[in-house]
């Protein structure tokens, strides 16, 4: 590994050294013992063993008479190849071991003066103990001589951890109150989700229902107007009967006026008497023309077949939707009487 190249990278050489002993697999710093790979790169052995043995779930165990396996390098995807051996067969990397012992020493190693906060008060007093009263840290010299000398102390390090476990729970906390209300948002937008699918669904079925009632509509008008071409038919086919009845009389009529003209032309009284009261006698009959059918007053009237719509009106504008259970307590509560009058209203309009 390019140690040098890492650290030059960042201004603080000891994050930056901290970052090339990270393992690619568990992002820990590596544990003893180190294997380097073909391609140099390190891991941990039991992280090289789980990701070889995640390859080669058949491979028995360690010292087998059986040929070795394969698995590819988690930082550059290299194929490495094992003998028998497996994990173990692979050389540890000392250097990398021995780096990873030096920073954990340095990390565990006192900070020099300058490095650790100073006391204002005391500045050659290193900030050591923690003033339980104050709730601040502070210097041996304040809890003796100065401000926190009737205070109770504890130490530093104490305090430290618990404080430093106690921000971890909130941590913990906060991060659970984010799951909580990631949960939230979830399930409202599930919620939204529903409501749209659960409207369009509704909005099919009313257009379904007003469209099943158009057509009812539409089926009981041309039912209606059946009945009145039927009627129509009927009346005009009579009227026209009586029309061609009158007209045949008309015809007879005139002929008879021809005849009896003619007749009265004759000069001769014997001739005339031979025939006029023939004549005379059939005018008589002929002009006895009520004996033809006629119509009643007000037959040609449609009345008969008005249909009043009004109930239907007033039944498609009272269309409403129907409240819910919750609904029908909450009013039973409190508009009981509204309710008694709307519910023969609604058994009216059932009943039409």
């Amino acid at each position: 590994m390019d140690f040098q190249a890492g650290i030059l990278r960042d201004g603080n050489p000891m994050d930056s050294l901290e970052k090339q002993l990270i393992c690619p697999i568990c992002l820990e710093m590596f544990s003893k013992p180190v294997v380097i790979l073909p391609c140099q790169h390190n891991l941990c052995r039991k992280c090289a063993n789980d990701v070889f043995q995640a390859a080669n779930p058949y491979w028995p165990s360690r010292g087998s008479v059986i040929s070795g396996g394969r698995f590819r390098c988690p930082s550059c995807r290299h194929e490495v190849l094992l003998d028998r051996h497996g994990v173990y067969g692979l050389q540890r990397n000392l250097l990398v071991e021995n780096i990873i012992d030096i920073y954990k020493q340095e990390c565990s190693r006192p900070l020099k003066k300058g490095e650790h906060p100073m006391c204002k008060e005391h500045e050659d007093e290193r900030i050591n103990i923690y003033c339980v009263t104050c709730e601040v840290p502070t210097c041996s010299m304040c809890k003796v001589f100065g401000a926190h000398k009737d205070c109770e102390v504890a130490p530093l390090q104490s305090v430290f951890q618990g404080q430093k476990t106690e921000l971890n729970n909130c941590i913990s906390m906060l991060v659970a109150g984010n799951d909580r209300i990631q949960t939230i948002i979830s399930q409202l937008e599930n919620s939204c989700r529903s409501t749209e699918e659960n409207s369009e669904a509704a909005k099919q079925e009313l257009c379904a229902r007003f469209d099943a009632l158009a057509a009812l509509l539409e089926e009981k008008k041309s039912e209606l107007l059946q009945r009145i071409s039927h009627e129509q038919g009927d009346k005009t086919s009579f009227i026209q009967g009586l029309i061609h009845q009158y007209k045949e009389q008309l015809e007879k009529s005139s002929r008879l006026v021809e005849t009896a003209i003619q007749a009265m032309e004759e000069t001769g009284g014997a001739t005339f008497l031979m025939n006029a009261k023939q004549l005379i006698n059939t005018i008589v009959e002929a002009s006895k023309g009520g004996r033809l059918g006629k119509i009643e007053s007000g037959y040609e009237s449609m009345e008969a077949f008005s249909v009043s719509l009004d109930h239907l009106t007033e039944a498609v504008r009272a269309l409403d939707f129907e409240p819910a259970e919750e609904d029908e307590e909450y009013f039973d509560g409190e508009e009981e009487e509204v309710v008694e009058d709307a519910v023969p209203e609604r058994m009216g309009m059932a009943s039409q």
